[in-house]
């Protein structure tokens, strides 16, 4: 077996995890077999990696790195966890949160069974998209025609076995607010829709109302990120904030229905 090679990486006071700890800023880097590990670390050893600056020097490293797939600790916590995610995906490389393994359930232990499973979600997909294609062109075309700005956001959730990817939906609030709908709606335990109120779009309201921000949700079933019905996925910031018990349920595949 290929022996692992561990670093530390610092990242200094310009980070965005300054408001933590210092000993927050030290990562541990262990990689084995073109797979990367990212966890906190108290102690400084060597060999010693320069200061942690700024996403695009990320970015760069990853880019020509050998290592392919990247999991990261859940106690990095949200910032820096969403600041290795988005440096993997300009990467072009496969980013996981570390969680703990589950059981295999029965479906999974068939591969026929999954195979059909996953075959009637990508084939149920494609013809929900084709068929409600007119009414997403309309919803564009309204989001932008009321509310200037993205017409899709894309928010980091947690998919099958920890795999991080980013869900996408409509645009339902003013341009930069979908954070701060989020930060509201941070007690909810998934993307459940919040009840308080929040600077959402009277359209937005409208389509949150019927779930209809949730269509392009189809294009994350054809990609293999979700399922047509599954628990609700977990958000970056909520998946962060369970315990190492409840953890084990990020190993589910998220559907766009909840059972």
């Amino acid at each position: 077996m290929t022996p692992s090679n561990t670093a530390i990486l610092w990242a200094n006071d310009s980070s965005p995890q300054k408001q933590q700890d210092s000993y927050w800023n030290y990562f541990t880097l262990k990689w084995r077999q073109r797979k990367l590990l990212v966890k906190l670390s108290q102690h400084v050893q060597q060999p010693y990696i320069p200061s942690l600056e700024n996403e695009q020097w990320l970015v760069d490293c990853l880019s020509h790195s050998p290592v392919q797939l990247i999991c990261i600790d859940p106690d990095l916590g949200e910032v820096w966890l969403r600041l290795w995610a988005d440096a993997c995906k300009q990467a072009n490389k496969a980013v996981f949160l570390r969680v703990p393994s589950a059981q295999i359930t029965s479906l999974q232990e068939s591969s026929f069974r999954w195979g059909l499973k996953r075959l009637i979600n990508w084939s149920g997909a494609a013809l929900l998209i084709l068929s409600l294609s007119p009414l997403m062109l309309v919803l564009a075309l309204l989001i932008y025609i009321c509310s200037p700005g993205p017409i899709f956001v894309r928010q980091w959730c947690v998919g099958q076995r920890g795999k991080l990817f980013q869900a996408l939906k409509f645009r339902t609030m003013t341009v930069n607010l979908e954070e701060l709908d989020h930060q509201v709606s941070s007690n909810h335990k998934d993307l459940r829709k919040c009840e308080v109120d929040s600077p959402i779009t009277h359209l937005g309201r409208w389509m949150r109302k019927y779930s209809l921000d949730e269509l392009p949700q189809l294009l994350n079933v054809l990609r293999g990120e979700m399922s047509l019905v599954g628990p609700r996925p977990w958000s970056l910031q909520d998946a962060v904030k369970i315990g190492s018990e409840g953890q084990q349920q990020l190993n589910a595949l998220p559907g766009i229905k909840s059972l």
